[in-house]
């Protein structure tokens, strides 16, 4: 087994293909799952120094040291906070939205459809800092509605054009057919349209939650630092310590909601979903 740690020997035993296709499959662990290798042993790692490529103690300091800080415990509670009701919100205005353009033909629809890519398609800097003059006339620098506004600027791409796609996927017979045993308009739609639309909302839910929750320059502007998010805190922890460890801590605390999202939405994401958001009809 330990000869086929000679390179010259492996080539020569799984060919040229395999051999090249195990080196880039190589590469791509060591550039993707390195970082995350080191970010987690920085995060458990109560003494890690120059030159060992081990930490020589591991524990838990630095989670006992953060979860020890009020401010961050804070910032976190404010994170989910912001992210649900960005979420809801979004939901609200947008799903709407969604199915008048799936659903009705009337001018200026496609233009309509093309306006929520705006967002998406300048430097989202800049955008802040016309938002941020425009809350700042109405009072909305450093207040929890500005934050919220400003995540929902991010999300109104997906928050419209996925669940618009699942809408067109609902075939008009399946509504048709409800109705003709005596549903109305509103039941059809949450008793037939919604629960077969539900893959593609629950996609664009997804990345709506986790777009805010990973929000920081919109958030760091508008909030005028009155208001401290899990990534506006990270900033500063990262800034403001020589200890790194603090920062992967921080890191992880981040992901996990992805993680975990992501896990139990597990059966409705997947290329259909996602792809299929994005066609123009």
């Amino acid at each position: 087994m330990f000869k086929m740690l000679n390179p010259r020997r492996f080539y020569h035993a799984v060919g040229k293909r395999k051999f090249w296709e195990f080196i880039i499959l190589a590469v791509f662990i060591i550039f993707f799952y390195g970082p995350l290798l080191n970010m987690v042993m920085l995060a458990f790692a109560d003494k890690y120094e120059v030159p060992h490529v081990i930490p020589q103690q591991w524990g838990f300091d630095w989670w006992r040291y953060i979860f020890r800080q009020r401010s961050l415990v804070t910032s976190m509670i404010q994170s989910f906070i912001i992210a649900i009701i960005t979420t809801i919100v979004s939901m609200i205005f947008c799903i709407p939205a969604a199915y008048s353009i799936a659903r009705f033909k009337y001018k200026g629809r496609k233009l309509f459809m093309l306006s929520f890519l705006l967002t998406n398609a300048f430097p989202k800097l800049g955008i802040y800092t016309s938002v941020a003059v425009l809350f700042y006339r109405y009072g909305l620098m450093g207040t929890y509605p500005g934050v919220v506004i400003i995540h929902m600027i991010n999300s109104m791409m997906f928050m419209v054009w996925l669940p618009a796609s699942a809408f067109r996927s609902v075939h008009r017979q399946q509504e048709e057919a409800a109705r003709d045993v005596g549903a109305g308009p509103v039941r059809t739609f949450f008793k037939v349209t919604l629960p077969m639309a539900m893959p593609g909302i629950s996609v664009a839910t997804l990345y709506t939650f986790l777009g805010s929750m990973e929000e920081a320059q919109g958030t760091m502007l508008v909030g005028m630092g009155r208001i401290q998010t899990m990534p506006v805190a990270m900033y500063g922890i990262i800034l403001d310590s020589s200890a790194v460890q603090i920062g992967a801590v921080f890191a992880i605390l981040l992901i996990l909601p992805s993680v975990v999202m992501i896990f139990l939405m597990r059966k409705y994401i997947g290329p259909e979903a996602i792809a299929g958001g994005f066609k123009m009809k």
